[in-house]
């Protein structure tokens, strides 16, 4: 069975280098995977979850660039099995990855969900459109409480995706995680408190 992400990301260079260091064999001949072209509902929850991805482009002098891109909690928007879509923000104007995409459509994203040390790769091509484009698409990715200019919509056609395992990603939390993680110490904390100011005025309070 095809492996579609390593379809694409094994190069003769990488072949070689896999060789170099005896990982060949494990490669060759890899069994035991579906080919991962088509979202199921696992990745479209685990994407509805992620409040930010890093981007890569190349450019047309083969530079790579990776962009770090930011919103509300499900900014990427899985439009159907092989299609994804977000809204692009006004950021500093440099128009890097825009102007890359313009000449390379093809782009990787990698979603990291830090806490639970899990994360999604997808190769996929894009396709730049004005809000005028599409209506429909540019009211469906756009979150009006979100006080940021949208310059355009990028559109993602899925290639490969794959899910790498947890080892050396480190957990990090956001503030809301942590939060929502001390909230029953905190509560518990208080309670003690109450509970402690109340015996002392006991013991204060003169016999009788």
């Amino acid at each position: 069975m095809s492996y579609g992400f390593l379809d694409i990301a094994i190069t003769p260079s990488v072949k070689a280098a896999q060789a170099e260091m005896g990982a060949d064999s494990i490669w060759a001949d890899f069994k035991g995977h579906r080919e991962f072209d088509r979202f199921t509902e696992n990745e479209k929850a685990f994407i509805a979850e992620r409040d930010s991805f890093y981007m890569a482009t190349v450019s047309e002098t083969g530079w790579p660039y990776i962009q770090h891109r930011g919103g509300p909690r499900g900014f990427l928007k899985v439009i159907d099995e092989r299609t994804l879509a977000f809204a692009d923000y006004r950021g500093n104007r440099q128009y890097i990855s825009t102007g890359n995409i313009a000449a390379n459509d093809r782009i990787s994203l990698f979603l990291m969900d830090y806490p639970r040390r899990t994360r999604l790769k997808i190769f996929a091509h894009v396709e730049k459109l004005s809000v005028e484009d599409d209506p429909a698409l540019a009211e469906l990715v756009a979150d009006p409480t979100y006080k940021a200019k949208i310059e355009r919509i990028f559109r993602l056609r899925l290639d490969a995706f794959d899910w790498n395992c947890p080892q050396h990603i480190t957990p990090r939390f956001t503030e809301q995680e942590v939060v929502a993680a001390i909230r029953p110490m905190q509560e518990r904390l208080a309670h003690l408190e109450a509970e402690n100011a109340e015996l002392r005025a006991k013991l204060a309070k003169p016999a009788d």
